[in-house]
């Protein structure tokens, strides 16, 4: 396959800037796989949709404040640091994405915000460089004072303090995502409560955002490109909740790739480099809420690989059409 089949026009005002006052005010399209249909439905209506014996599957992995800004010591100019993930267990060298990458060389100081020295100590393949923090006060306590909300390049502005409670869902507990698992966004307790009432159960597993979900691929066939792998964990109570789920609805796609990685492995815990695409036989998935994906990504295959690329895309373009809100702070999907 072509990874320009995966493709739609989208205008750029139709992007989400900013996050609606109310979480749970998006709107939502409904696919029904089956018979080839969608309506256009508030995520509020979620709950009419759930019956005894589903299960909602959330991603309660938390963003941490990843993005920092500095100077080189020996160079002009400003840096930024996207840290990816931490490659030591007291959090001082780190996987990371370093702008502007060419300049910044093996060996090379950065002053970031804060105090914080960091070093490059080596490249990889794709651009990311491994750093090393100089001694000092905790790493993560500095970066939720001094670091930035990892908010996605489409998004057109700076973070505010509002992102650092808006980019983040609200059962969010394990540290270690650097971007939200934004199907969970829309959620409030109050909608949570009211899915319980339904008589759907509440199921979590744990996926870190890394590298993996948000890359660029980069070869033009969809079946040369590989992800970054992630960590994901699972409890064993959360297990046996999915296991039994009469239909296990992923609230999305790190929840899916974390449940199809535990059913094809039988693993609770690791990383998983999973990359869904059509063709793909679904082992565990019974249903997926999930926002709507930028053109061209993993993301929008695993959608088509669930949906049917037919339909997804033809969705898409009635979304486009409707002026649905795109991408992260945007609306979202739910395909039953």
């Amino acid at each position: 396959m072509d990874v320009a089949q995966f493709d739609y026009t989208l205008p750029e005002n139709l992007i989400a800037q900013t996050p609606l006052a109310d979480r749970a005010a998006s709107r939502m399209l409904v696919l029904h796989r089956k018979e080839g249909r969608w309506e256009d439905r508030e995520f509020r209506d979620l709950p009419q949709y759930l019956h005894a014996g589903d299960w909602l599957v959330l991603n309660d992995s938390k963003v941490f404040p990843c993005r920092l800004f500095g100077a080189p010591e020996n160079l002009s100019g400003k840096v930024e640091i996207f840290l990816l993930r931490p490659l030591s267990a007291d959090a001082r060298q780190w996987q990371a994405l370093v702008r502007p990458g060419r300049k910044m060389r093996v060996g090379e100081r950065i002053v970031c915000e804060g105090g914080l020295e960091a070093e490059i100590l080596s490249h990889a393949e794709f651009g990311e460089r491994t750093l090393q923090f100089a001694p000092g006060p905790d790493v993560y306590e500095q970066l939720e004072q001094h670091g930035h909300v990892p908010l996605p390049p489409y998004i057109k502005r700076l973070d505010d303090p509002l992102d650092r409670h808006r980019y983040q869902t609200v059962f969010a507990r394990e540290r270690g995502s650097v971007a939200a698992p934004t199907a969970g966004l829309h959620f409030t307790p109050g909608i949570l409560g009211a899915c319980r009432v339904a008589g759907a159960g509440i199921a979590y597993v744990t996926l870190h955002v890394g590298l993996g979900t948000f890359q660029p691929l980069h070869a033009a066939s969809v079946e040369e490109n590989h992800l970054h792998p992630e960590f994901y964990a699972v409890s064993n109570d959360n297990a046996a909740k999915i296991r039994r789920a009469g239909r296990a609805i992923g609230v999305g796609t790190t929840s899916v790739r974390t449940m199809e990685t535990v059913a094809r492995s039988g693993n609770l815990t690791g990383s998983t480099d999973l990359f869904i695409y059509p063709g793909f036989e679904f082992r565990a998935t019974g249903g997926m809420l999930t926002n709507f994906h930028l053109p061209r990504t993993s993301l929008l295959m695993l959608v088509c690989a669930f949906a049917g690329t037919e339909l997804a895309l033809t969705a898409y373009r009635h979304a486009v059409e409707e002026q649905y809100r795109f991408y992260s702070y945007g609306d979202c999907m739910l395909i039953l």
